[in-house]
């Protein structure tokens, strides 16, 4: 195992916080285009409380929920319960 000088680990941690800033935007964009599709113009409105989710997780879990939930309220139940916990 080789030796990480603390320039390399902070190199390191820059480029994975890096990668998942660019994971939640394209989970955003992704979230987005599927609230439009499945809920029109009314889906749009959630995208300003699930743009504050930071967690990566936590927006793939609302991605997932998409495939089952029938309406709005539904899908605010999946992040709301997540972020109480």
């Amino acid at each position: 195992m080789s030796y990480i000088t603390s320039v390399e680990r902070i190199g390191i941690q820059k480029g994975i916080e890096q990668s998942q800033n660019q994971m939640r935007q394209v989970l955003l964009e992704c979230l987005e285009l599927v609230l439009e599709l499945k809920f029109g113009t009314l889906g749009l409105s959630l995208l300003p409380e699930i743009s504050q989710i930071k967690d990566v997780e936590q927006l793939r879990q609302i991605a997932s929920g998409l495939k089952t939930v029938n309406t709005l309220s539904e899908l605010r139940s999946i992040y709301q319960s997540t972020t109480t916990e």
